[in-house]
C-alpha cells in the first residue's frame, strides 16, 4: 500500500477544510437565500457556551457580513436635536404616526472586525448631521445590511449615501441622493451583479427606482422608474433560461429586469402589501411574500412566459410583517411575527403543515437561516430555534445568548456571528 506523506495529507485536509468554509458577503448569504452550505456549523451554544468571543457594537440593526478573516456591520448612533431640522415626510406633510428622531443628529459608521479575535479594526464615519427623513421607532438608520466582493465593501445608508470603501477603511466613492421615507427609514441592501451595485429605491409611484452604480467609480451606469409605491425589500438575482434576471418585490406588481440595462423584461401581479421580504428562489420559481395588512404569497416563472402562466401558485396565510421567509431543500417555511410556523411544498404551493408553535411565547424581526438540514429561527429574546426540515415540525434544540436580537445570523467558515443589542457574538470552536 503506497504511504501519504504526512505533509501531503496535512495538506490535503487544510484544503477540504478550505473548501468546507464559504464567505456570507451580502443580506441573506451567498445567493441572498439565508442558507450555508458548510456542515460542520455548530449546532449548540448558550451565553457561557461554545462563544469565542463577544464585541460590544453601537446601535444598529443591520446583519454582519463576512469575507475570510474580516467581518462588516453599519452602526447609527443618535445625538441631540439639531434646532430647525424638519424631516421630509413632515415637510411633504406625509408623516407616519411611529416616527422618530428625524430632527437628531446622527452619526453612520462601518465597522470592520478581526473575525479572529473580534476585536475592531477599523471603524469610518460615513456620515455625521441631520438626517433628511425620521425612521419608525423600531426601526434604525442602520438597517440596510452591507455588502462585498471581498476587494471593496459597500455601506448604504438610503437618503445618507451609498458609501465604497476598500477593506483597509480607505473611502473609494460615495453617492448621495435625497428621497423620503415616509417618515419609516430604509430596509433594503445593495446587490452586486457583474461590475454594479444595485439598489432597489422605492418611495411612491412618481420618484420609485431601481438603479445601478459602477463597482469602482460610483459612476450611474442605468436608472429605471418603477411604479411602485414604497418597499423595504431587498431584489434577488435569478437564472432563468440563459439569462440573468434582477427580480423585484413590490405591492403593485412583481417586476424582472436585465441587471446590466436596467430594461424591464417581464411583470406581474404584486403582493398588495408593504413589500419587506426578500424574495425566495428555487425549484424553477420566485416566490415573493408579504404580511401586512395582506398576507401573500405568490409563486411566479421567471423568465419569457405568457402572461397567463406567469403565476404558478398562491397562499394567503402564515407570513409575519417584517422578517423574511426560507426555502430550504424543497420547502417553504413561512413564519408569522409570532414564529409560528407553515410549510409548503415550493413546486406546487401544498400544505405540509400549519401551526407548528416556538417552545415559548416570543417574537421575531430577524429573518430565519438554514444549514445542515435545520432551519434557525432567532427571537427578540435571543433565542435561537433550531427547527428539523422535513414533512413536521420539529424544534430540536433551543440556544441562546441571553441578549436581545433584531438583526439576523451570518453564517460562515464554521462560525455563526449573532448580533445582538449590543454585542456582537462569534459562535464556534
Amino acid at each position: 500500500m503506497r504511504r501519504i506523506a504526512p505533509i501531503t495529507l496535512s495538506l490535503s485536509l487544510a484544503l477540504t477544510a478550505v473548501l468546507a468554509a464559504e464567505n456570507w458577503p451580502q443580506w441573506r448569504g451567498p445567493q441572498g437565500q439565508g442558507i450555508s452550505s458548510e456542515t460542520g456549523l455548530p449546532t449548540e451554544w448558550a451565553a457561557d457556551r461554545n462563544i469565542v468571543w463577544k464585541t460590544p457594537l453601537p446601535h444598529g440593526y443591520s446583519s454582519p457580513i463576512v469575507w475570510g478573516d474580516r467581518i462588516f456591520l453599519t452602526s447609527a448612533i443618535e445625538g441631540e436635536v439639531v434646532p430647525g431640522v424638519v424631516p421630509e415626510s413632515v415637510r411633504i406633510q406625509q408623516p407616519h404616526p411611529e416616527s422618530v428622531s428625524g430632527d437628531k443628529k446622527h452619526t453612520l459608521k462601518l465597522l470592520a472586525l478581526d473575525a479572529r479575535t473580534g476585536k475592531i479594526a477599523w471603524e469610518q464615519t460615513a456620515y455625521e448631521g441631520p438626517v433628511f427623513d425620521a425612521r419608525h421607532r423600531r426601526s434604525t438608520f442602520a438597517g440596510p445590511t452591507a455588502i462585498t466582493d471581498g476587494k471593496m465593501v459597500y455601506a448604504y445608508f438610503g437618503p445618507e449615501g451609498l458609501y465604497a470603501y476598500d477593506f483597509s477603511g480607505k473611502l473609494a466613492w460615495k453617492i448621495v441622493e435625497k428621497f423620503h421615507t415616509l417618515g419609516l427609514g430604509t430596509g433594503t441592501s445593495p446587490v452586486l451583479f457583474e461590475n454594479a451595485v444595485i439598489i432597489q429605491r422605492d418611495q411612491d409611484e412618481k420618484t420609485s427606482v431601481v438603479v445601478a452604480y459602477d463597482r469602482m467609480t460610483g459612476k450611474e451606469l442605468w436608472k429605471t422608474q418603477r411604479p411602485i409605491q414604497i418597499t423595504w425589500s431587498t431584489p434577488v438575482l435569478v437564472n432563468a433560461g440563459g439569462r440573468t434576471e434582477l427580480v423585484t418585490n413590490g405591492s403593485e406588481n412583481v417586476i424582472g429586469y436585465d441587471p446590466r440595462t436596467g430594461k424591464e423584461l417581464w411583470r406581474t401581479k404584486g403582493v398588495d402589501s408593504n413589500a419587506i421580504h426578500t424574495p425566495l428562489v428555487g425549484n424553477g420559481l420566485v416566490i415573493v411574500t408579504a404580511g401586512f395588512p395582506a398576507k401573500r404569497i405568490i409563486a411566479i416563472r421567471p423568465g419569457d412566459q405568457p402572461e397567463d402562466k406567469r403565476v404558478a401558485w398562491e397562499y394567503t396565510k402564515g407570513t409575519g410583517y417584517v422578517l423574511s421567509n426560507i426555502l430550504y431543500q424543497d420547502h417553504v417555511y413561512l413564519s408569522t411575527d409570532n414564529g409560528i410556523v407553515t410549510s409548503l411544498e415550493a413546486a406546487t404551493g401544498k400544505v405540509v403543515y400549519e401551526g407548528g408553535r416556538p417552545p415559548k411565547p416570543t417574537h421575531f424581526m430577524g429573518s430565519a437561516v438554514a444549514y445542515n438540514g435545520m432551519i434557525a429561527m432567532t427571537s427578540e429574546d435571543g433565542d435561537t430555534f433550531l427547527l428539523k426540515a422535513g414533512p413536521k415540525h420539529e424544534i430540536v434544540r433551543t440556544n441562546t445568548v441571553d441578549e436581545p436580537v433584531y438583526s439576523s445570523l451570518a453564517l460562515a467558515n464554521g462560525r455563526i456571528y449573532i448580533r445582538g443589542e449590543k454585542h456582537l457574538f462569534a459562535i464556534g470552536k
